[in-house]
């Protein structure tokens, strides 16, 4: 089976790793051609455009940053076109349920097959090959692909028959994640304004209410910052506005999405978009205490 993987950013390089250790042929491409450079040392053919890594391919992989790179290398250079006819397309990107709609019916106009595969974890997750998988599309598609999924997951969770079903769910996990990132800046925030250590706070609420290796490994990283960005404000941000766009697609209200649409957009207004987004958000939630008190 051949396999062509477009987008080599910190999780696309993940995945395509594990797919060569497991013994998968992986062709690659990614638009800065360095990225592809240790993946080719491990073993993976380059292909010199997007084009022509998927031409022979019979699954195709995108992990694209999101719906303007994923329209972009598909639709407006054309690779969509270059894609053999019944091969599948796995698309792993976060993207809007309206973009996942529109590819689908590319998809069906050329005889392809499209699985809509977003997937939830930080790029340390990936490399351990941990992620947790949601699933959209044709049965006998997701039947065809499932194997090579389980090289670089710990599960998944088939949600529909429809890939955009896939990536509406992937958008409301991210709204509960960063609900879950606001509430837990606001305690940690109150906790140490009355002298109680946030670490402390963490483990006792967890025990006590949660039980969530979730809500401990998030707050841990908050209150112990990555030295690399696994994921951004900017990024939280874009997610978002995705969310609350399929919300009202479907006359969904969303008044708890809409005030962290705010909070997210002042703080990338701000410059401050590349932050951390669990770190950079508790980060601007005490510079804000920080600024009422004095």
């Amino acid at each position: 089976m051949q396999i062509a993987f477009l987008g080599l950013g910190q999780m696309g390089s993940a995945i395509a790793t594990l797919l060569l250790d497991k013994g998968h042929n992986v062709t690659v491409w990614n638009r800065t051609a360095s990225a592809s450079e240790t993946l080719v040392e491990r073993g993976a053919k380059l292909g010199v455009s997007s084009t022509e890594a998927v031409r022979s391919a019979d699954i195709v992989f995108t992990m694209l940053f999101d719906d303007q790179a994923v329209e972009d290398v598909l639709l407006t250079q054309k690779t969509i076109e270059a894609i053999p006819a019944n091969a599948i397309h796995v698309s792993l990107s976060t993207i809007s349920v309206a973009l996942a709609q529109r590819l689908e019916t590319a998809h069906n106009a050329h005889n392809q097959r499209f699985v809509s595969v977003p997937v939830f974890g930080r790029p340390a997750v990936a490399i351990e090959g941990k992620l947790w998988l949601v699933v959209a599309g044709a049965s006998d598609a997701i039947a065809e692909v499932k194997p090579v999924l389980e090289a670089f997951s710990r599960g998944h969770s088939v949600v529909g028959g429809r890939p955009s079903q896939a990536n509406a769910v992937k958008l409301a996990g991210n709204f509960m994640i960063g609900s879950m990132i606001a509430s837990l800046s606001e305690a940690f925030t109150m906790a140490e304004s009355q002298a109680v250590d946030p670490a402390l706070f963490l483990e006792t609420i967890n025990n006590a209410l949660f039980q969530s290796a979730f809500v401990a490994n998030y707050g841990k990283i908050m209150l112990d910052p990555p030295v690399a960005p696994g994921a951004t404000i900017k990024l939280g941000a874009k997610d978002t506005h995705l969310f609350r766009d399929a919300a009202s697609a479907g006359s969904a209200p969303t008044p708890l999405a809409d005030l962290l649409q705010h909070q997210l957009d002042e703080i990338v207004t701000a410059g401050r978009g590349d932050r951390d987004w669990p770190s950079g958000f508790l980060r601007q939630t005490r510079a804000k205490a920080r600024e009422s008190r004095s």
